[in-house]
């Protein structure tokens, strides 16, 4: 496909990485002229120079033959003309950032006004992910398919968990639980388990399995932690203003610090029974006064990737039972995941290169056989995949035994069209309406027969 990103920072660039090493015809718009020739060097893609808002520099860019056209520059206003344009110009699809609360309303109204295919809110993505965790805080990182009824969950086992030293294919037996571990992460190596793989200290894994599934596979270890009632909130940006009523929604009592006294009359007039105090968040004093060591979760939503870090550390040190941390920076994300200085890391410009991704993926094919969901993990370098099954795939009806299922292909669950959750064996099998999540580190999926070989089902 033809795409065009205008706006080349953390977001733009990540798609640019990721789509151009899936064969797409990928040309990138910035003002920054260094930006621009660091991309372009970096990945085989197209660039140029210029303002992305510009009916001419849009042409340029070869918006009037475009599949898609890509808007993440700082700026909502930008991005919405952006989109606009390229509908006028001939633009089959356009995707817009849009970052400003007071926009949400509005964008449901004149979507189609603005040309607009998906808009996109980082901000409150990211919230909604935050949230996830501290509700299931034995988690590093919890993600959703099938409309909320099947979890995969990222876990580190620690030191003197039951879970070293259990091969996986007794794993069911050992926990008395229903659930499959899809992807291991050891000492900086991924693998896509079968039965004979053995646990270890030290590994991150990937759990697939329903809620209730999942709190009886951590209770039987002892390793269940109870949701947070309480949390404390370093930064009063967007994020943390969708976090709080996330936070509001499901009754868990929270404080925001931050050091804008205008961010924060504007809080403290969206949450009057909360407390909103404007001050550094970095002053331990502060932390001190406001019980940072009675509190069960510490949240770090500053603009500094460092300073989200430093606090992070001091929670995990005094004692916060949760601890998250926004962090952008690929590398300092990794740097933080291998040192285990804190629990859960998030960052706005991998899911919002996420959401996209999903989008893209999906206008390669029909809307039956399509990606319904898309999640990257171990950094990207897996994904997790739901597709939505028909029968017209020719994969319905059949023991999965008889498939002829590629060797990097991990059926990970399967949801039945009334909810029922099945962890697959040799003899399950695919039915017409379900939704099954594929566990693969190829990133050319498209649709459900992408998993098995050509040929198709065994003889």
């Amino acid at each position: 496909m033809k795409i065009i990103i205008i706006g080349a920072g953390k977001v733009g660039r990540s798609l640019a990485e990721s789509l151009s090493s899936e064969n797409h015809e990928v040309t990138v718009v910035d003002t920054n002229k260094d930006v621009i020739e660091d991309i372009v060097n970096t990945c085989d893609i197209m660039g140029i120079c210029g303002n992305g808002a510009l009916y001419g520099i849009e042409e340029e860019a070869g918006a009037r033959s475009a599949d898609l056209v890509i808007a993440a520059t700082d700026a909502d206003e930008i991005n919405l003309l952006i989109c606009m344009l390229a509908k006028k110009l001939g633009t089959k699809h356009a995707i817009a950032r849009v970052r400003n609360p007071e926009y949400e309303h509005q964008l449901r109204i004149m979507r189609d006004d603005f040309g607009l295919s998906m808009a996109i809110n980082p901000e409150k993505a990211t919230a909604r992910e935050i949230a996830r965790v501290l509700r299931f805080p034995t988690a590093i990182k919890l993600e959703s398919f099938a409309k909320g009824r099947l979890e995969l969950l990222e876990y580190l086992i620690g030191k003197g968990s039951r879970l070293d030293g259990v091969a996986l294919a007794d794993l069911s037996s050992s926990v008395r639980a229903r659930v499959l571990i899809c992807a291991v992460e050891r000492e900086g190596h991924v693998t896509i388990p079968s039965g004979d793989f053995v646990l270890k200290e030290g590994d991150t894994i990937y759990i697939t399995a329903s809620s209730g599934e999942l709190r009886n596979f951590f209770s039987h270890l002892g390793a269940l932690r109870a949701g947070v009632s309480s949390a404390i909130i370093a930064g009063g940006s967007n994020i943390g203003y969708y976090l709080a009523k996330e936070l509001k929604d499901a009754g868990i009592k929270f404080t925001i610090i931050d050091k804008d006294p205008a961010r924060c009359r504007f809080l403290s007039e969206h949450f009057p029974d909360e407390l909103v105090i404007n001050g550094d968040a970095s002053d331990i004093e502060l932390l001190a006064e406001e019980g940072l060591s009675k509190t069960d979760s510490f949240v770090a939503l500053t603009g500094i990737d460092e300073a989200n870090i430093l606090l992070s550390m001091y929670a995990v040190k005094h004692g916060v039972g949760k601890v998250v941390s926004k962090v952008n920076k690929r590398s300092f994300a990794d740097l933080v995941s291998r040192g285990a200085l804190t629990d859960t890391i998030v960052s706005p410009s991998a899911i919002t290169a996420d959401r996209i991704l999903q989008y893209v993926r999906s206008m390669r094919t029909s809307p039956e056989n399509g990606i319904r969901t898309l999640h990257q993990l171990v950094g990207g370098r897996v994904e997790a995949v739901e597709f939505i099954a028909s029968a017209q795939t020719g994969l319905t009806g059949k023991p999965l035994s008889v498939l002829s299922i590629r060797d990097d292909i991990l059926i990970a669950a399967i949801v039945r069209s009334n909810g029922r959750i099945v962890i697959p064996d040799g003899s399950s099998e695919i039915e017409d309406g379900d939704s099954v999540i594929v566990i693969t580190m190829d990133k050319t999926l498209t649709a459900l027969p992408d998993i098995v070989r050509r040929g198709g089902a065994k003889k």
